[in-house]
């Protein structure tokens, strides 16, 4: 961290002024440019409405009528994936964005419906070789010292003292009830539900304390998102989560190419959006045909600049580390 960087982050610790709020989010997004252009990155922009959409279980986008009702609806995106992934199969190589980020229904002293995300993928790369620039992005910006890295199975035996790989769903309901964490109501109770709910409750705030990163890796398959499975045990998603001071602040994996799969696991994500009521998203037809051949493998990741700012300047709310807050704008 440069003397100048560091003396604004301690200068904002309760960021009282605009100036040397904007100030800091500039000097953040700064020390984050230069890493990824000196790791040989390219900067980019892709568009923050599109015809398609990434569907995920849990996450809903906005839908906007730009042309009327009677013409296609577009999509605000909840993220760049979609649009940067066709990049990387048309031959982009290394690429990450500032990317301003929509998701509905999403409120919160670490939530809102917009916010910015800086997203990368990097062809080749592996989880080992990504740990290192997410140590060195933390150090940069935070002042930390090293990256723990730590495996689902490991974390959620060591603070839940659960068995993530051969609990039953009764083990899972007596971890519940001994950690004092209860199922929503009306929610389908199953393993899935209660990994969701200890990890966000109980094993999540634990994480990365003391100055110190911690990285969450080898997430159930049940989990995998858009991850490759482990080839040496296909019980697990080659997926991290990057978390500072109990707060989950980058998500990942290395990325699994294949146009079958990511179809399948669309699919599965509309029934699990079905199921809970929220509705099916349209298929990413574009970005279905842009799997497959032409597409790298290696590792893709999405970290919330907000958070990052937020903790930067000892802060622990989005609004207190930027200008405009929760509904301001």
């Amino acid at each position: 961290m440069s003397d100048r960087f560091a003396k604004l982050s301690a200068s904002v610790a309760g960021i009282p002024l605009l100036r040397e709020r904007l100030a800091h989010r500039a000097a953040v997004r700064a020390a984050l440019r230069g890493r990824f252009d000196g790791a040989g990155f390219i900067e980019v922009d892709t568009p923050v409405l599109s015809l398609e959409v990434l569907p995920e279980a849990h996450i809903d986008p906005i839908p906007v009528a730009v042309d009327g009702d009677q013409a296609p609806v577009q999509w605000l995106q909840a993220s760049p994936e979609a649009l940067m992934k066709r990049l990387l199969a048309a031959g982009s190589g290394a690429i990450y964005q500032f990317a301003r980020s929509f998701r509905a229904g999403e409120r919160g002293d670490l939530h809102d419906v917009e916010f910015v995300l800086l997203e990368w993928y990097a062809p080749g790369a592996t989880l080992d070789s990504t740990a290192p620039l997410l140590a060195a992005l933390c150090r940069d910006v935070l002042g930390t010292d090293g990256l723990e890295r730590l495996s689902c199975r490991d974390a959620f035996q060591l603070h839940a003292s659960i068995d993530i790989l051969a609990a039953t769903p009764a083990d899972w309901r007596d971890a519940g009830r001994r950690l004092t964490v209860t199922a929503p109501h009306g929610m389908d109770d199953s393993p899935e539900l209660w990994f969701e709910l200890l990890l966000s409750e109980v094993v999540g705030p634990r994480l990365g304390r003391g100055g110190r990163p911690t990285t969450l890796e080898f997430w159930p398959a049940t989990q995998s998102a858009f991850a490759r499975l482990d080839p040496g045990d296909p019980r697990l998603a080659r997926r991290f989560e990057l978390f500072v001071e109990g707060v989950e602040l980058a998500n990942g994996w290395e990325e699994d190419t294949s146009r079958a799969l990511l179809a399948a696991r669309i699919d599965e994500a509309n029934r699990i959006r079905i199921a809970a009521g929220r509705g099916s998203l349209p298929v990413p037809r574009r970005l279905l045909e842009a799997h497959g051949a032409s597409m790298p493998e290696g590792v893709g990741a999405a970290l919330g600049f907000d958070r990052l700012v937020m903790l930067a300047a000892g802060a622990t709310t989005l609004d207190a580390a930027r200008p405009f807050g929760l509904r301001e704008a």
